[in-house]
């Protein structure tokens, strides 16, 4: 009887003990989502306990099944949400704050993922040897003026499959692979590096004309602890394409709620307090992100930088056309 009764007392009790907590698979870095979690358990009273890894916790959340601990996976790129998603590893939220919040473009169609920033694909250009207004748009990297003057990172990566995902969604295949073969005819070099070393190639003379992130050009010039970097930000013009037409190319951070997940509601929570006001301008403030919601527009005091005509192509499309976009790159060489 005596055990029958503490069953039942344990089974009162876990609820309660659930909800002071929030359990998060990341694949951004600690130091990116630290003062967001901060922020958020002071605001609740909710603890956030984080698993931080840049590969491998969708196979891992999967294997867990039921007995995964996890309540939200946040992450970066629409690519990485919709291994979640397809692998059927988010549940549905259900959250008027949400929908109010984030454009229907920048979320699930089925409500189980949502982007909380929007970040956009750049184009930097040599302040001496690129006339302001050469480039206006993505397209104009095929045009054959650009011969040997551009510098990208591997097509492969998910960012740059993610801009021809884009193309392929506005222009159809037949264009986009087009667009591919002018881009890496036009290449000063075989793609390598990351973002930032695309600017570095630049300032050293390599290239006048590259693709980026834009959030890495604010990195670099805000970037005390190596300087250099300050130097390779000094050399560029920023151009934000395609201002005069569709808006420019964007992607996401997202996240979705684990379809296990023992605190949904504390998930649902963290991803409400995400696109408040308050975290919008953390985003702005620590990663140069542009704001998700209609009420904040992200970066400022960034040479270059200002309001930002994005895209509206919904954001899904990207990951539709993913595998297409991946085959023209490799057909393509680049």
């Amino acid at each position: 009887m005596r055990f029958v009764l503490l069953s039942v007392l344990f089974s009162l009790l876990a609820p309660l003990a659930q909800a002071s907590e929030v359990n998060i698979y990341s694949h951004r870095q600690r130091v990116l989502l630290a003062p967001f979690l901060t922020a958020f358990t002071a605001k609740t009273g909710i603890e956030t306990n984080v698993v931080f890894a840049s590969q491998g916790l969708a196979q891992r959340l999967a294997a867990e099944g039921p007995a995964s601990p996890a309540d939200l996976v946040l992450t970066v790129d629409i690519a990485r949400l919709s291994e979640y998603a397809e692998l059927g590893l988010f549940q549905p939220a259900s959250s008027d704050v949400l929908m109010k919040a984030i454009p229907a473009n920048l979320r699930a169609s089925d409500d189980t993922w949502f982007g909380l920033s929007k970040r956009t694909r750049i184009i930097v250009t040599h302040k001496d040897r690129v006339p302001e207004g050469a480039i206006k748009r993505i397209e104009d990297l095929a045009n054959p003026e650009w011969e040997g003057r551009i510098c990208t990172r591997k097509g492969s990566h998910v960012y740059n499959r993610a801009l021809l995902a884009s193309l392929i969604a506005h222009h159809g295949e037949e264009a986009a692979q087009a667009w591919a073969e002018g881009l890496v005819a036009n290449l000063a070099r075989k793609p390598q590096g990351n973002d930032r070393a695309q600017a570095k190639a630049i300032y050293a003379g390599e290239c006048d004309v590259a693709i980026m992130n834009h959030y890495y050009y604010g990195k670099m010039v805000d970037n005390d602890e190596e300087p250099e970097q300050k130097a390779w930000a000094a050399a560029l013009n920023v151009v934000l394409p395609n201002q005069g037409d569709r808006g420019a190319h964007i992607n996401i951070t997202g996240g979705g709620i684990a379809k296990y997940a023992p605190n949904a509601g504390n998930a649902q929570a963290l991803l409400e307090y995400l696109v408040s006001d308050e975290a919008q301008d953390l985003y702005a403030a620590i990663n140069y992100e542009y704001s998700v919601t209609d009420s904040h527009k992200g970066p400022s005091g960034l040479p270059g930088f200002g309001a930002l005509k994005a895209d509206e192509l919904p954001i899904e499309a990207l990951a539709q056309n993913a595998m297409k976009a991946q085959m023209i790159i490799d057909r393509v060489g680049w």
